[in-house]
C-alpha cells in the first residue's frame, strides 16, 4: 500500500529524472522541477497532518555530516528520514577520517559503499561539489559558506503556501549578502518573485551570483532590485526577510557589523512601508533587538516557525526524489 503510493506521487513527475542526482546549488535544478518539489512537499505535509504513511525510504540510510553545529538541519534530516521510513547517522569531523586528514575524495568512495545518500553542512562548498564528483550516490548540501539551497525551499514553500502563488510576488531581503540570500534570489529569479535585496555597502550579494539573478528574472519575467537603501527595498512587499548580521564563522567581525548593520534593523518603521498583509520571514536563529525587533518576529505577519516546520517537508521532498 505505502509503495503504491509512493509511485502515484512520483509517476509522471519531472522529479523522476532525479533520482540518484544531487542538490548541490538551486539553480542545478530548473523551474519546472523546482515546482514539482513544492508540490510534492505540500502533498507529503498533508499525507503527515493526516496521519498517513509515506515511506519510500525504508531500508536506506542517510550520512549526516557536520562540520558546523545546528538545530534545525540536524532534527529535520533526522527526523524527515526517520517519517520516510529510512535512518540516518549523525557524523562530524570528529567521527570521521576526514578530521585526521583523509581525502573528500577517499571518504566520498567510502560512504557510498555503506549508505545511500549524504546530506552535509560544512564551511567550504568545494566540498560538497567534491563529494558529489567522487561518490557514486546523491549529495544534499545542508547549508555552505556560498549556499544554502534547503532553507530557499522551505522559504518558497511557505509563502506558496500563504499567499498562493509565488509568480509577482515582492519579496525584499534586508541584510547581509550571505548564503541564505544567495540561493532565495537565485530560487526566486527562477519562480518568477520579484527580488529586492537591501545590503550595506561591502557586504553586497557577489556579482557572479547578482548576474545569475538578472539573467533568469529575464527568462521568468520577475523584476530585480540590488540596492543599499532598505526602504526602497521593502516598499509595497508582500515578503519582508532578514537574517542575523553576524553569520557562523565571521564572529570576529561582529563589533564592526554591528555598526555597519545599524540602520538595516527590521522594525515597525521599516515595515510599515510593505503591505499591510505582508509576511515576515527569517531563517533563525534570531538575535532579537538587533537585525529584528522583537514587535516583527513576534507580530501577527510573522512565520518564522511554519517557516521553520517546513524544513522538514521540503527536505523530505527532496530526500525522496533524490535517494
Amino acid at each position: 500500500m505505502i509503495l503504491v503510493k509512493t509511485l502515484d506521487l512520483l509517476a509522471n513527475n519531472p522529479l523522476s529524472q532525479h533520482k540518484g542526482k544531487s542538490m548541490l546549488q538551486i539553480d542545478e535544478w530548473n523551474r519546472e522541477e523546482l515546482l514539482a518539489l513544492l508540490a510534492l512537499a505540500t502533498e507529503i505535509k498533508s499525507m503527515q497532518k493526516s496521519g498517513k504513511p509515506y515511506q519510500p525510504l525504508i531500508g536506506k540510510t542517510l550520512a549526516m555530516i557536520f562540520t558546523k553545529s545546528s538545530t534545525r538541519t540536524r532534527v529535520s534530516f533526522e527526523v524527515g528520514m526517520y517519517q520516510l521510513g529510512g535512518k540516518s547517522l549523525f557524523l562530524t569531523d570528529k567521527d570521521l577520517q576526514l578530521g585526521r586528514g583523509e581525502t573528500i575524495s577517499d571518504t566520498a568512495k567510502i560512504l557510498s559503499s555503506y549508505v545511500d545518500g549524504i546530506m552535509i553542512r560544512t564551511h567550504a562548498h568545494q566540498d560538497v561539489v567534491d563529494l558529489a564528483e567522487y561518490g557514486s550516490i546523491p549529495v544534499i548540501n545542508g547549508l555552505t559558506d556560498l549556499y544554502h539551497p534547503c532553507q530557499a525551499l522551505a522559504d518558497l514553500l511557505t509563502i506558496q503556501e500563504h499567499k498562493g502563488i509565488l509568480q509577482g510576488i515582492k519579496l525584499a531581503y534586508i541584510g547581509d549578502g550571505n548564503n541564505v540570500i544567495n540561493s532565495l534570489a537565485l530560487a526566486s529569479a527562477l519562480l518568477g518573485l520579484d527580488i529586492r535585496v537591501a545590503t550595506p555597502p561591502g557586504y553586497e550579494v557577489s556579482k557572479e551570483i547578482a548576474d545569475k539573478v538578472k539573467e533568469y528574472a529575464i527568462e521568468s519575467g520577475s523584476q530585480v532590485l540590488f540596492t543599499n537603501d532598505p526602504a526602497e527595498a521593502v516598499t509595497g512587499a508582500d515578503v519582508v526577510y532578514t537574517d542575523v548580521w553576524t553569520s557562523m564563522g565571521f564572529e570576529q567581525e561582529n563589533a564592526k557589523r554591528m555598526k555597519d548593520f545599524a540602520s538595516y534593523q527590521v522594525n515597525e518603521k521599516l515595515v510599515a512601508m510593505a503591505k499591510l498583509d505582508y509576511l515576515f520571514m527569517h531563517c533563525l536563529p534570531v538575535h532579537r533587538e538587533e537585525e529584528v525587533t522583537t514587535g516583527v518576529i513576534d507580530g501577527p505577519n510573522s512565520v518564522v516557525f511554519e517557516q521553520a516546520e517546513n524544513r522538514l517537508h521540503a527536505q523530505k521532498a527532496l530526500l525522496a526524489t533524490v535517494m
